[in-house]
């Protein structure tokens, strides 16, 4: 068996950051030795978190991860600067130790070379024999190699704390726990239910009542919170999709179908890790066969299609001239979303497959320009809602929602009668997300800034749902229902993909 490779002697943090890349997989709550780690392919982008800025300003990321609660990676910027100290302290002894080393080797060589120098050193050297010499060197070499170990082990975990720290939030961002209201989308159609006489159905009710959702039988085959849509339900999802994409490729996003599946160090990389609440699985990893087992990458399920998406430029430098750019993608989602099952889950609201349209650009690396990108995906949200004609509030998220890699995020919450116990009907539709450098840094994108000398640097990404079909589709159902004539009106705007259907009724129901 081949002796194992020494780590390259390295001198420089900045080297040591590029050259040895921290394995994304790593929890947020645990570091574990490179070596433990899954394989990842030769391609696998190589990450450059900014170390440094995270020891310059620790008290500022420790506060930042408290206002997220992420108490357990509070404790990490502290860690890092320790772990730097004992680095910069085995850098210093392998550093005495490679100057020593040097003054053997000459003495070795030429032996008259230190024969006018008066040092104490010098001195020493001269009296020793060859052998001993030789000795010392290579009993240097063993101490050198050692260090250099410690320093490879304590250079992975520094990374693997950086990576799992949550980026810093942005200055619009409400601290604590409490959104902002900052806009509505059309009016309440109950603004005062004690004086309404309206009939109001949950989405599972009419969705027996028209013949629309099937959850028993889904619940047969794969298990509660999967679904089927039937007859016209399953039209009006693609009527949706279909509506969704009309909007944003008006306004210039480029379309894309991305897979469904990626390695799980992309998901990782966009900021798509558990987290230690209530013991929660977010994602669907793929079950290796034994064999691959630590020999292969892990694959999972895509929560979103922001991952792949952002996983279409990893490894890339992008163009100035190309950014801002946008692309929209329609993609299955898969969540597992492990938690108790009530009534403000029922039906579709929370699922675990479901089909969504996604937005996701990447921008010049400035808060000017992703916050215009930013605004232009609320602003397409904003469209496509109004013209289904549901009742929304626009938000702005508290710093304790936000994802590991959001500075920044606005949602859309619609009303849903049958949500009026919980949050007063408000159920969120769509989400947008500016996440600066975080994401760009974890996949190594890239922007070749000609303006500023053909300097590199990494381009901040903006995500954003243009259209998750479950949930508009339950609002939908629950809004347009009337009860006297038990049929379910369907949105002008959808009506060139609905095959001349402009409500659901029971007679018009396909069998």
């Amino acid at each position: 068996m081949p002796p194992p490779r020494r780590p390259i002697p390295f001198t420089c943090l900045q080297c040591r950051l590029r050259l040895l890349p921290q394995l994304l997989r790593s929890s947020f709550h645990t570091t574990r030795p490179l070596q433990a780690e899954p394989p990842r392919p030769s391609t696998a982008p190589k990450i450059s978190v900014d170390i440094k800025h995270i020891r310059q300003n620790a008290a500022l990321y420790e506060q930042n991860c408290l206002d997220r609660n992420y108490k357990t990676q509070s404790t990490y910027p502290t860690r890092i600067n320790s772990l730097y100290e004992q680095w910069h302290n085995h850098q210093a002894s392998a550093r005495a130790l490679r100057e020593r080393n040097n003054r053997l080797k000459l003495q070795l060589a030429n032996p008259t070379t230190l024969r006018d120098e008066d040092s104490v050193e010098a001195k020493g050297l001269r009296q020793m024999s060859k052998q001993e010499l030789i000795d010392e060197a290579r009993t240097l070499k063993e101490k050198i190699g050692g260090i250099e170990d410690q320093e490879h082990t304590i250079m992975a975990d520094i990374e693997s704390l950086a990576a799992s720290i949550p980026n810093l939030t942005s200055d619009e961002t409400p601290r604590g726990t409490e959104p902002k209201v900052v806009g509505f989308i059309n009016s309440h159609p109950e603004p005062d239910p004690s004086s309404s006489d309206r009939v109001w159905r949950s989405h599972v009710h009419i969705g027996s009542e028209l013949n629309l959702l099937d959850f028993a039988g889904a619940a047969t085959t794969s298990g509660w919170g999967w679904y089927s849509l039937l007859n016209e339900a399953a039209m009006l999802e693609q009527a949706l999709v279909q509506y969704a994409l009309s909007v944003a490729r008006k306004k210039g996003w480029g379309m894309v179908t991305p897979p469904s599946m990626v390695y799980s160090h992309i998901a990782a990389a966009c900021g798509f890790q558990p987290r230690d609440q209530n013991g929660e699985q977010q994602i669907y990893n793929i079950q290796q066969n034994p064999a691959d087992v630590g020999r292969k990458p892990e694959l999972s399920l895509a929560g979103t299609a922001e991952i792949p998406l952002a996983g279409m430029k990893a490894n890339t430098t992008l163009e100035e001239a190309d950014l801002p750019l946008k692309r929209v993608g329609v993609s299955r989602c898969y969540r597992a979303e492990a938690g108790a099952r009530g009534v403000d889950t029922k039906g579709l609201y929370r699922v675990h497959e479901f089909t969504k349209v996604e937005m996701f650009a990447w921008t010049m690396p400035s808060s000017e320009a992703s916050t215009a990108v930013f605004e232009e995906m609320v602003s397409i949200q904003t469209e496509i809602l109004t013209a289904l004609g549901l009742h929304c509030r626009i938000i702005e998220m508290p710093s304790t929602d936000l994802g590991a890699s959001a500075t920044r995020k606005r949602d859309i919450e619609a009303f849903f009668p049958s949500r009026r116990a919980k949050d007063e009907g408000w159920g969120e539709v769509t989400s947008v997300s500016t996440c600066t450098d975080y994401q760009s840094r974890r996949l190594a994108t890239k922007v070749d800034v000609r303006s500023m000398g053909g300097k590199t640097a990494f381009p901040y990404t903006v995500n954003g749902t243009a259209l998750a079909v479950p949930r508009v589709l339950a609002a939908m159902l629950e809004n347009g229902w009337n009860e006297s004539r038990l049929e379910v009106r369907i949105p002008e705007v959808l009506w060139p993909w609905m095959d001349g259907l402009k409500v659901i009724k029971q007679k018009e129901r396909l069998r």
